[in-house]
């Protein structure tokens, strides 16, 4: 089956939330080990006063052609990387393409928006608070805690795009979804992030294969001190 990416504005509050769910087991060990920095933007108005203001771009994918030598070209995956690292106490806005395709959600919990500063992200110039569980793609979800022991949870559901708006050729990425959001973050430390939406093989209720394998839809969020 197709999978493709969203995009969603929003504030994310990095260093407070409740742990919720049960994510895919990311090893220790980085299969992939490439790492994305944000860019930065200048400085943004927030809730929380005037904030050094970063950017980051990523996809994801029904495959992964786009890889120049990935292992496994038909699972699908975000890129560029899937090692994230940002600033701490800084706003980070994040523009995720979604290029798969998609369906109901076996948990819809992680249909709905988690850690967002207003509950809301944007989707294609809409804010929503959640996504019918129905047309799920994929979800970005992080969970840790900091180096201060502090609990962070957040969780940004990503619409489907519809089949017919999807190309039939592998390794062709067209009609994307744009979800947008912007997380604060709190204090430093490594996360883990995995798309909660059971889109791999067989094995452990469909979180096998990519779902369960680094540098597919799994990876690792640092926040680092300025």
């Amino acid at each position: 089956m197709n999978r493709r990416i969203v995009g969603a504005f929003a504030t994310v509050v990095l260093g407070a939330g409740l742990i919720a769910g049960i994510g895919t087991y990311v090893s220790a060990a980085k299969a992939d080990t490439t790492i994305l920095d944000a860019t930065p933007a200048g400085t943004l108005e927030t809730p929380q006063g005037t904030l050094k203001h970063y950017t980051m771009d990523l996809s994801i994918y029904p495959d992964s052609f786009f890889k120049t030598s990935s292992p496994h070209p038909d699972w699908v995956s975000y890129g560029p990387s899937t090692n994230f690292r940002v600033p701490a106490h800084s706003a980070i806005t994040f523009t995720m393409k979604q290029y798969d395709s998609g369906e109901p959600i076996t948990n819809d919990f992680f249909a709905r928006v988690a850690g967002t500063m207003n509950g809301t992200i944007n989707i294609n110039g809409k804010d929503v608070t959640k996504v019918d569980a129905n047309t799920i793609g994929h979800t970005f979800t992080v969970r840790g805690l900091s180096n201060g022991k502090s609990n962070v949870f957040i969780n940004v559901p990503m619409p489907m795009v519809p089949e017919d708006k999807m190309s039939e050729n592998e390794g062709e990425y067209i009609n994307p979804t744009i979800v947008k959001f912007t997380i604060i973050t709190g204090d430093a430390g490594e996360y883990v992030w995995n798309c909660e939406f059971p889109c791999g093989d067989g094995t452990l209720a469909r979180f096998g294969g990519p779902m369960s394998s680094q540098g597919f839809m799994s990876g690792h969020f640092i926040v680092t001190d300025n």
